[in-house]
């Protein structure tokens, strides 16, 4: 399992951090996360990345080659993704600008309505 290269992993993080109202953040020590109103919606790590799907698409994302459960996080129905298998990057920007409109729908309406304004 070689996982994801960095140059791909950079690159989609620095997609991630471009979305209206991303804050970008290093927890636990190397992972690099993107949130959203100080909620998480993606978590890079050395050679994979995790975001959040829908409900419905959490089984069949499992599915794919080179997608499983995040660890820790798959009970909030996040994926991780770390070989382009089964998804292309074009795929997996689609699914990083999903989770973060999955995260920003639970946010509170005021702050929600404040990075709706900015996009």
């Amino acid at each position: 399992m070689a996982g994801l290269s960095p140059a791909l992993l950079d690159a989609l993080l620095e997609y991630a951090c471009s979305l209206p109202g991303a804050s970008f953040d290093v927890k636990w020590g190397s992972e690099r996360v993107v949130s959203i109103g100080g909620k998480m919606f993606l978590v890079c790590g050395r050679d994979a990345l995790s975001y959040k799907v829908a409900d419905e698409d959490f089984l069949m994302a499992n599915g794919l080659p080179g997608v499983r459960p995040a660890p820790y996080l798959a009970r909030a129905r996040w994926v991780q993704v770390w070989s382009t298998d089964a998804l292309s990057p074009d795929d997996i920007r689609q699914g990083i600008a999903g989770s973060r409109e999955l995260v920003l729908r639970k946010l509170p309406k005021a702050l929600r309505c404040q990075y709706e304004a900015q996009a």
